[in-house]
């Protein structure tokens, strides 16, 4: 089943209680988006439901306000589960989580990995409403038997096809096993792959669909153009477009070392920038998204571990240094910018052989990218100049090698020469593997 789309509804129109609607209003949330307006109906009667909607529309809400009020209504006698794929999204959706239920009361435990275990029992022995979690973290938990699921009668999987394209289904079935029968179940999904309606079809009893846009389809408000430039002149063209455009920048990057190079080349170029990658602790991670969300840093490098976590508003532009390994992953980039009904940018980079990707996106956002002539900035040229060391221990057998005003030697081979002591040394001891010799 397909509901409707009727964007004049407020959110008091939804069927979610006078204290909670006090507490949206005095958060600001007073018109609720798509996903929003036809979930919250659905999901406060306590139906399964499934949701589908483009990145950056407001899943967290659409989810999170039913879950609150029912929980509320229970009085502690279920409890919340939400899992999600990435560390930063889980962050923020416990932040909104308890921006909306702290004045109720509710307490939630955010399980993930990088952070303490110490840290995350303490959250759970204070006996949480909710828990968010990722699932590798939730894994090790129950693995130790530190948390409990017997309780929870609202289970959400949110980024559900990310999850799979991280590996994480064997550890979501692992969960579903462990999660009681009798339950809730919210499925939120930016696309609808085979694998997601397999597990929806098993676990989800009758669920409602919700379908706000088309998989896979980018939100109106973006708009879009690629630059077919060479690997060489990226940096040069990225000096440009930062010139070009005042406010803040995502860009993203398909490996760690890629992020980290172009982070210190607009270090270089004179701008404020931090990145976000696997190999970032989490409280680096944190203290850089903050740092952006505060202004900071103008510009964040990301590779695609961000792509579905990062939820700030107001992001200019969005730049594609390297295009993604996916169309899909496009989409989600993408969706950084023009959040909350404002409008963005995306610009992407595409080397001149890379004709079939671009097509591949523009099959699945159904328009084609407006193609741009690359204005590329010449970047200054760094010179190195080559230290040579007076010795090497790491000289090939046989060669020479010599110091001024000191004895010649040479590369002691692997066999047939013995040291000859008897010759004595002047000054420093001779190096070691070398054997004296007259000339």
């Amino acid at each position: 089943m397909t509901t409707s789309v009727d964007s004049q509804k407020l959110f008091n129109n939804l069927g979610i209680a006078p204290r909670l609607l006090e507490i949206l209003a005095q958060n600001k949330f007073i018109h609720p988006t798509p996903i929003q307006e036809q979930s919250i109906p659905i999901a406060v009667e306590g139906k399964d439901l499934m949701g589908i909607a483009q990145t950056g529309t407001g899943k967290t809400l659409a989810f999170g306000v039913p879950m609150i009020q029912r929980l509320a209504q229970s009085k502690g006698a279920m409890k919340g589960l939400v899992i999600l794929p990435t560390r930063e999204l889980a962050l923020q959706v416990d932040e909104t989580l308890r921006k909306i239920g702290a004045t109720l009361g509710l307490k939630t435990a955010i399980l993930i990995g990088g952070e303490a275990m110490a840290r995350q029992l303490r959250q759970l022995r204070q006996k949480p409403h909710i828990i968010v979690a990722t699932p590798g973290r939730l894994i090790d938990h129950l693995e130790n038997k530190t948390v409990e699921l017997s309780k929870v009668g609202i289970l959400v999987l949110d980024e559900a096809d990310r999850m799979l394209d991280m590996g994480f289904e064997p550890q979501i079935k692992k969960i579903l096993q462990r999660v009681p029968v009798d339950r809730q179940t919210m499925l939120f999904s930016a696309t609808m792959p085979n694998e997601i309606v397999k597990i929806a079809n098993s676990y989800l009893s009758l669920p409602l669909r919700v379908e706000v846009a088309p998989p896979g389809s980018a939100v109106n408000t973006v708009t879009q153009e690629v630059f077919f430039v060479d690997r060489g002149q990226k940096l040069g063209l990225l000096r440009t477009v930062l010139s070009e455009y005042k406010g803040s920048v995502l860009i993203f990057c398909r490996t760690k070392h890629g992020a980290r190079k172009v982070t210190s080349s607009i270090r270089a170029m004179g701008h404020t920038a931090a990145e976000i990658h696997s190999n970032r602790s989490l409280n680096q991670r944190i203290e850089a998204l903050e740092g952006f969300k505060i202004g900071r840093y103008r510009v964040l490098v990301a590779t695609d571990i961000a792509a579905r976590g990062i939820d700030v508003t107001g992001i200019e532009l969005v730049i594609n240094y390297d295009l993604p390994a996916t169309a899909d992953d496009y989409i989600h980039r993408i969706g950084r910018t023009a959040r909350a009904g404002r409008a963005g940018h995306a610009i992407s980079f595409a080397q001149p052989d890379q004709q079939r990707e671009i097509r591949n996106i523009e099959r699945l956002i159904r328009k084609p990218l407006k193609v741009s002539k690359a204005q590329v900035s010449h970047m200054p040229q760094t010179k190195f100049t080559e230290q040579k060391r007076p010795f090497s221990n790491f000289r090939k057998p046989g060669t020479s090698l010599s110091v001024p005003g000191k004895p010649i030697y040479r590369r002691k081979p692997r066999s047939g020469f013995r040291r000859r002591p008897e010759h004595g040394f002047r000054g420093s001891a001779k190096p070691s593997g070398y054997f004296l010799k007259r000339y």
